[in-house]
């Protein structure tokens, strides 16, 4: 397993200590097909973003900053859906310190590549088909 598919992974669990401080536990990233965007939305995104993707999820407590509610996009850009600036922070090329106060998100584009063993299109599949489904999630 790759350096960063273990480092990717350690935002998929999180466990408390008695000192009531939480971290982060690393945990394998499990494969899910490029078809769903709903699999992989409940199983990379929801950990922090919640199955609601409200910014809710277990592990969002443990973070420096609180993930994005990803249901308000649209309404957080005059109703238009910015599928472009999705696409970059799930693929890894936006500025995330800045959008996300930190480099707690993973970039998902290098994972899904490890994933898809090196397939640009799996990748992009993948990607498209995640967007595709935050983007159902926009309230209305």
């Amino acid at each position: 397993m790759s350096r960063s598919f273990v480092l990717v992974a350690a935002l998929i669990g999180v466990a408390c200590y008695a000192s009531d401080d939480k971290i982060i536990k690393k945990v394998p990233t499990n494969p899910t097909s490029p078809a769903s965007g709903v699999q992989m939305f409940k199983e990379y995104c929801a950990v922090c973003h919640g199955l609601d993707g409200k910014g809710s999820g277990p592990a969002a407590s443990a973070l420096k900053k609180t993930p994005a509610n990803l249901t308000e996009l649209t309404a957080r850009h005059n109703g238009k859906f910015p599928e472009l600036r999705v696409f970059s922070v799930i693929q890894g090329d936006a500025d995330m310190p800045t959008a996300h106060g930190s480099r707690d998100m993973p970039v998902w584009g290098n994972v899904f590549s490890e994933m898809s063993r090196g397939s640009g299109s799996e990748v992009q599949m993948r990607i498209s088909n995640l967007i595709t489904y935050v983007k159902s999630i926009q309230v209305k």
